[in-house]
């Protein structure tokens, strides 16, 4: 399905007055809602703008701006409760169950609303999200490498900074893909100053996800869950989505070589693939049971 920005974009206002921005595409019955991460000027569109055309053609997407940043409800960084404001998203679009898929803060937004409305999500797929631990690569602390190139495109979104940025987030994204990518992201974010001081102001003692689900909540997830990440990630090391697997029960992890943090984006076609794939495979799983496991 052929989409642009202008044609999907919609906007909803909450019960307590908060605007959320969405691009909207597809009829399918199972409704996909796609989660961005916490990057300087990241939004719906610009986080998954190769994948949801592609998507709609099997299902009804979401690509949703969360509070805080694109064209939604500026929110002090003190104030995110990103996973009560999907779920209320979804109340007030209209969305009984979705398949959730999240890139890096969206992966953390879409665990916790699948271990505290676990009625709400048929699908959990995630890309990069952290796991609520050290690992090996961030057991000295402090930030990773790309979360302080991160840091440094919130107090100065320059192209020039977000050139850098769209190489930490990438294993090698050729120059003529990466630099209108980069001027993308700095107009987004020049577009809305307050998302940017109100993030800033709240990170102090790290990126302001406070409220992330804990282990024991990550454990009680019963959805089935994709978690891809790239082998090359240096923003969010491999390892965590290692530990969520461990932790979730009914989950697989998907590796991808020469890959970076964002997955959707540098192997769109592959990633497409997976998430159709896997929907319609544990959807038909689910209705059918006794044709699980035939043919191995």
């Amino acid at each position: 399905m052929d989409v642009t920005y202008e044609e999907t974009f919609k906007k909803v206002v909450l019960p307590d007055g908060t605007t959320v921005a969405y691009n909207e595409a597809g009829e399918g019955d199972q409704a996909l809602i796609l989660i961005h991460g916490s990057g300087p000027g990241a939004t719906g569109w610009s986080n998954f703008n190769p994948n949801i055309g592609t998507l709609a053609d099997d299902f009804h997407v979401y690509a949703v701006d969360m509070p805080g940043w694109g064209e939604s409800s500026p929110r002090p960084a003190a104030e995110y409760r990103h996973p009560e404001v999907l779920v209320q998203f979804m109340d007030a679009v209209g969305i009984d169950r979705a398949a959730l898929v999240g890139n890096s803060m969206g992966g953390m937004i879409a665990l916790a609303v699948a271990a505290r409305h676990p009625e709400r999500v048929s699908h959990l797929i995630t890309m990069g999200p952290g796991s609520g631990g050290v690992t090996i690569n961030d057991a000295g602390g402090g930030l990773s490498e790309g979360l302080k190139i991160l840091y440094k495109g919130y107090a100065d979104p320059s192209p020039e900074n977000f050139e850098a940025t769209v190489e930490i987030m990438t294993y090698d994204t050729p120059k003529e893909v990466a630099a209108p990518l980069a001027v993308q992201r700095s107009q987004n974010a020049r577009k809305h100053q307050e998302h940017l001081d109100n993030w800033l102001q709240g990170s102090v003692d790290g990126p302001p996800l406070r409220y992330a689900a804990s282990e024991r909540e990550i454990m009680s997830i019963t959805a089935p869950a994709l978690l891809i990440h790239g082998r090359d990630d240096r923003v969010v090391p491999f390892e965590h989505t290692l530990r969520l697997v461990r932790m979730i029960g009914n989950s697989r992890a998907y590796l991808i070589n020469r890959c970076g943090h964002w997955a959707q984006l540098e192997h769109a076609t592959e990633f497409n693939r997976l998430v159709r794939d896997f929907v319609l495979s544990t959807t038909a799983a689910e209705e059918e049971p006794e044709l699980a496991g035939v043919g191995g």
